[in-house]
């Protein structure tokens, strides 16, 4: 690790790379050797994706060069999805690293998501969406992303 005073979050094994490894359940929009898009089962806001490296990475600060690059551009791609398939008047990208920043899962992660009606993105409790709930957005927004990629 490179961050020398972070404090991260003592979650144990990783679920985010349980997700990647397919030994916990979760919807994967997109993947490739770098990066890795998730639709999160906590929707904050309207489609609401998680962007990750698929190395273990703990924090911003451990991110080589080429998984910045790589996680920026697929922000971006992230984004475009959310803006063809939502329409939505805004899109919040938020990332925390340590404890104190709100960081829960121990694997750096930004989070992408088109706003709420009246703005915003939900910051309190909100119902965790069912597997099938997410497999639908997901087929949705592969469909708005193959679109974008035929452009």
């Amino acid at each position: 690790m490179i961050a020398d005073s972070i404090q991260l979050p003592d979650d144990g094994s990783c679920a985010f790379c349980a997700y990647l490894n397919g030994t916990r359940p979760y919807t994967i929009l997109a993947r490739d050797e770098v990066t890795a898009l998730l639709i999160t089962r906590e929707q904050r806001g309207v489609a609401h994706l998680l962007v990750i490296p698929v190395r273990h990475v703990e924090t911003i600060l451990d991110l080589s060069d080429e998984e910045a690059g790589a996680l920026m551009i697929a922000v971006r791609e992230a984004a475009r999805v959310i803006d063809r398939a939502e329409r939505r008047p805004g899109i919040a990208v938020w990332q925390n690293n340590g404890v104190p920043a709100g960081q829960s899962i121990g694997h750096v992660h930004f989070h992408v998501a088109g706003t709420l009606p009246g703005g915003r993105t939900e910051w309190g409790d909100v119902p965790e969406l069912p597997i099938s709930e997410t497999e639908t957005l997901a087929d949705k927004l592969r469909a708005v992303r193959d679109d974008l990629a035929s452009e």
